[in-house]
């Protein structure tokens, strides 16, 4: 049996060597005359072991990580090309069975369960490993019964706004028009953000399947991935995938041999923030500067080419194909409230395990921070924690309670957003924070509307006043009044949801800003 070592193809792993060890492994393969095959996997999502090493036999993973390219002649000697098992191999690297770590056994993985299993480029492999279950499933079934299935899962856009996708679905199925457009939101943007990258590497292949779902659903014959330019290995793993769907018959006049049409293709963004809302996207979609769109009409009624549209983010489309292949139910039991299924939360900043981590929603932010992200990687306390990229609400400890849950967020005015979680230290100054929250949507706004526009610059200009300790009172009050205008002005959300960092560091840590210290209670009344 030929030995498999796997190393990621993942960015994350490349940033930090994994190349240079997949090449010293091929030379030591080489060398040692033995029959071997390597496998660029996706990652596992275990961040602070990249690369991890996998080592094959008899169809258990061992891995090693995090792996230098010095370290492959030590694994060598160690005895991983060799025939004794892998679990007898003694190596300051060796984690043991990958699926038994810790990380990995907490988790409850729907749509990331092939990320880092398999080839990402292998039909073969996807297939092996229950991909195309779903698709098979729709084909037996009518469109609005597809529609039906992902409305009863219960699940809500991963993109930020949470909206039922089902919901979504049924207004382009419903909408009459010769040509509808199935689009895909891959403009992930967010600060601390990576999922979608990591499934567009790791498993492109599912992506594609739950566009094709989504195209037999609604009618729609042609599908768009909005992906941005700094992605350019997810772009070489989408093209790959899409190719071999076509020449396998999946993707095409007709999909798996049915009466249903779909083609797909990728297309490059210009690393615009504002093109991750959905009708600055299509305006980039169609070759125009990336402008917000007034709403009505809906892109649902009037999309891509004013035809209808459904636009989804990549975790929404990707985990449509396990709701199809298991039933709605099987998603739906997983969750709490009105937040049902799996949500990959990606754990960044200040943190000793940063990575992807998989999980049913309820899961409190405190036992993200300090259970499962091992507290901070400075052994210094945590100040703040911020949820959902950029535009979220700062949560200091006294918040920790909080479930992870869309309702439960927004009750203490956050927001889940992508699930990106980015921890800061007590060293962090959250007037700063602010201030940054301020000058990241002047320099990022597309200038269609004046509270987004002007808002933004006016409170960066007041936040330097504020931190120059002039006229602080005066000033806080010209901020909250911004933020006010901002929040209830602005056509979208870049401009609506930057008063959330901004008015939570008030709130929640006002010695920061000139104000004396409140307790968490008083800050709330």
């Amino acid at each position: 049996m030929t030995l498999r070592i796997f190393v990621p193809r993942d960015a994350a792993a490349i940033a930090v060597g994994a190349d240079e060890v997949a090449t010293a492994l091929r030379a030591a393969v080489k060398k040692a005359g033995v029959q071997a095959e390597i496998v660029r996997n996706g990652s596992r999502g275990m961040l602070w072991l990249e690369p991890l090493v996998e080592i094959e036999r008899e169809g258990v993973r061992y891995g090693f990580g995090p792996v230098a390219p010095g370290d492959v002649e030590g694994l060598v000697k160690a005895g991983i090309l060799q025939g004794k098992p892998v679990a007898e191999i003694k190596h300051p690297a060796a984690i043991g069975v990958v699926d038994d770590h810790p990380y990995m056994k907490r988790q409850t993985r729907l749509t990331f369960a092939r990320c880092g299993v398999t080839d990402p480029v292998s039909l073969e492999d996807y297939k092996a490993h229950d991909g195309y279950k779903g698709l098979e499933r729709a084909l037996a079934l009518k469109p609005i019964e597809i529609v039906d299935e992902v409305a009863k899962s219960g699940l809500r856009g991963r993109g930020g706004a949470g909206f039922p996708t089902g919901i979504k679905w049924k207004t382009v199925h419903d909408t009459a028009g010769p040509q509808k457009y199935i689009v895909c939101n891959a403009d992930e943007g967010d600060s601390g953000t990576f999922a979608d990258r990591m499934i567009m590497e790791g498993d492109p292949f599912l992506l594609v399947e739950g566009m094709t779902i989504a195209g037999i659903a609604v009618g729609a014959t042609r599908g768009y991935i909005y992906l941005r330019s700094e992605y350019p290995h997810a772009a070489i793993a989408l093209n790959a995938a899409i190719a071999a769907a076509k020449k396998a018959g999946y993707l095409g006049p007709s999909v798996a041999g049915s009466s249903h049409a779909f083609e797909l293709e990728v297309r490059i963004g210009a690393g615009a923030y504002v093109c991750g809302e959905e009708t600055s996207l299509l305006e980039s979609l169609e070759g125009k500067r990336g402008l917000v769109r007034a709403k009505p009409p809906l892109p649902a009624h009037k999309g891509l080419f004013d035809k209808p549209t459904v636009i989804n983010n990549v975790l929404s489309l990707c985990a449509v194909p396990f709701i199809l292949s298991e039933g709605a139910k099987a998603y739906a039991d997983y969750g709490m409230g009105r937040s049902r299924g799996t949500m990959p939360i990606q754990l960044a900043g200040n943190l000793k395990f940063g990575g992807l981590f998989e999980t049913a929603f309820g899961i409190t932010l405190g036992e993200l921070i300090d259970d499962i992200g091992g507290g901070t990687l400075s052994g210094r306390p945590v100040k703040a924690v911020q949820v959902g990229g950029p535009l979220g609400a700062y949560f200091p400890r006294g918040l920790f309670d909080t479930p992870f849950d869309y309702e439960a967020f927004a009750a203490r005015d956050g927001l889940i957003g992508h699930a990106g979680v980015v921890v800061f230290d007590e060293t962090a100054n959250m007037a700063k924070q602010a201030r940054f929250a301020f000058e990241f949507c002047s320099i990022e706004s597309c200038g269609k509307c004046t509270p987004c526009r002007i808002g933004s610059t006016r409170g960066r200009e007041t936040m330097d006043k504020v931190m120059a300790g002039e006229n602080t009172s005066q000033n806080l009050a010209v901020i909250e009044d911004l933020c006010n205008t901002m929040k209830f002005g602005s056509l979208c959300a870049l401009g609506g949801f930057t008063p959330y960092p901004v008015m939570s560091a008030l709130t929640h840590f006002p010695e920061d800003f000139g104000r004396p210290a409140r307790k968490l209670a008083e800050a709330a009344e």
